[in-house]
């Protein structure tokens, strides 16, 4: 098993390159990056398309500096992939030779269709609980749509509509009118059955723009994917950007003043045409793509119309989630085995009184398995180092809901939940029921686990819940479990022996 694997992705604006490394089978975490504003695209698309010497002689600097990097990483597998600028030029292979004479790097040039694919893949597997949607991911040189429906990729596209490509050949020559002629041309080849009101937004600047509209908002939290908002609400605002005069205004960054509107043209034409409501943004695209390919297994080259999609569709196994998994494996927390059994049991013996949805404990049970997390860095303040970690750690496959109330609850710990806690994240969060509830399960069940190795029984019976055990004297830190904020009525009893 590659330990450390590298992934390139040569695009047509910037030169990217993620290193992942794995912590078991299927867990895993990024723990580089690194990003080269390359321009390989630059002045081809005003030249047939042909890739000029000062861009290839950039991109070489580039890919080398990407490899060292990658080597003393101790990359053990190192993928490389061209998209659209290098697929589009007649002097790909020349390229693709210098590189690999000069670097020593195999780049493998995909089509459109296999990177729509790698970007779904990516976002069905990294985002939180996918079932139908379309992915639109805008790139320097073109854009690629997936469609997912009922968690499985159906169908890909790929249309020649990039940002750099439409600055240097229409905005640069203030040819406004024929740009808008073109893009609707473009939009002619996208089949009806990709309309969705469920979009996924990958890309640059797709990013730039969820991230301006989180500064805006003042969201409290500073994760950008599974960042979801309303189109409804924030067209408005997305087309402020596209017609500012002062994209500073708008907290975009620097580096893509020059690209943005062209992005924002793109996305507010493609979503009126795919109808769409929802905006999901994605932080994972081709390059997560191309290392959950490899990982799975499941190599895609993608090269006709009619390709079977179901031979390639991968997931992780059920109710399994990477993030969760690579936290446990890199602070040896897998023993939290038996908080996760006693937290089971409380939820389903509590039942009839909480009344919570089945959704919850799933939650509950995550953040059992993450509950002694904190105490990997530092005794004292565990539960801030917990949901500290929990914040900056869960970064697949979770909801920023779900994120907030597994670190809220590790955080309070069974003490009571101020409004000052809660303050920050209160949009994110269920209500004051369902929140002291968790809160109690999970506590009482971190502390029985820590008294007992014991497999105890619980029964609830007028509102007092009886606690069993096999054993004739078992020690339990009653002293400790009575200072653990409890619903109103419920009571607690203790019993030696069933």
């Amino acid at each position: 098993m590659a330990k450390k694997t590298a992934v390139i992705d040569l695009g047509s604006n910037s030169v990217r390159m993620v290193v992942f490394e794995r912590t078991s089978r299927y867990g895993f975490f990024i723990c580089n990056e690194y990003k080269k504003k390359v321009r390989l695209g630059e002045n081809a698309y005003n030249n047939d398309k042909i890739l000029q010497e000062h861009a290839m002689q950039k991109a070489e600097e580039a890919l080398k500096f990407f490899k060292e990097k990658a080597l003393k990483e101790k990359c053990r597998k190192i993928i490389a992939v061209g998209t659209s600028a290098l697929r589009d030029a007649p002097n790909s292979k020349d390229f693709i030779k210098r590189i690999s004479h000069n670097v020593g790097l195999n780049i493998k040039c995909i089509n459109g269709k296999t990177e729509s694919f790698l970007g779904g893949l990516a976002a069905l597997n990294l985002l939180s609980d996918i079932k139908n949607a379309t992915t639109i991911d805008i790139g320097g040189g073109s854009t690629e749509l997936c469609l997912i429906k009922d968690g499985k990729i159906i169908d890909c596209i790929s249309l020649d509509l990039g940002t750099v490509r439409l600055k240097e050949i229409f905005y640069d020559r203030k040819k406004f009118n024929a740009l808008e002629l073109f893009i609707q041309k473009s939009l002619e080849q996208v089949p009806k059955k990709f309309q969705n009101e469920h979009i996924i937004a990958i890309g640059g600047s797709l990013r730039a723009i969820s991230n301006s509209i989180m500064k805006k908002n003042s969201y409290p939290l500073k994760m950008i994917h599974n960042f979801c908002y309303s189109l409804d609400k924030e067209k408005n605002h997305i087309e402020k950007i596209l017609n500012a005069k002062n994209l500073m205004d708008f907290n975009i960054k620097k580096d893509r003043f020059d690209t943005i509107k062209e992005g924002c043209m793109i996305f507010l034409a493609l979503t009126k045409y795919l109808k769409a409501k929802n905006i999901i943004t994605s932080a994972v695209g081709v390059r997560e793509g191309a290392f959950l390919s490899s990982l799975f297994g499941k190599y895609i080259k993608i090269k006709n119309e009619t390709l079977d999609y179901s031979k390639f569709n991968a997931k992780f196994p059920p109710n399994f989630n990477p993030s969760l998994k690579s936290l446990q494996d890199r602070f040896d927390i897998n023993y939290n085995s038996k908080c996760v059994h006693f937290t089971d049991k409380l939820f389903d013996v509590f039942l009839p009184e909480h009344k919570m949805d089945y959704k919850y404990k799933q939650i509950l049970l995550n953040a059992a398995k993450l509950s002694h997390i904190g105490e990997k860095l530092n005794f004292y303040f565990a539960n801030e180092h917990g949901a500290n970690m929990v914040l900056n750690g869960l970064h697949f496959g979770f909801s920023h809901t779900q994120i907030a109330l597994i670190a809220i609850l590790l955080k309070t710990n069974g003490k009571k939940i101020t409004p000052y806690i809660m303050e920050h994240y209160k949009d994110l969060l269920p209500n004051n029921h369902i929140l002291s509830w968790l809160n109690f399960i999970l506590a009482l069940a971190k502390k029985l686990a820590r008294d007992s190795d014991e497999n105890l029984e619980f029964i609830l019976k007028n509102n007092t819940l009886y606690i069993f055990s096999h054993k004739k004297q078992v020690y339990f830190s009653i002293d400790e479990i009575k200072k653990i904020v409890k619903p109103k009525l419920i009571i607690l009893a203790f019993n030696q022996k069933i």
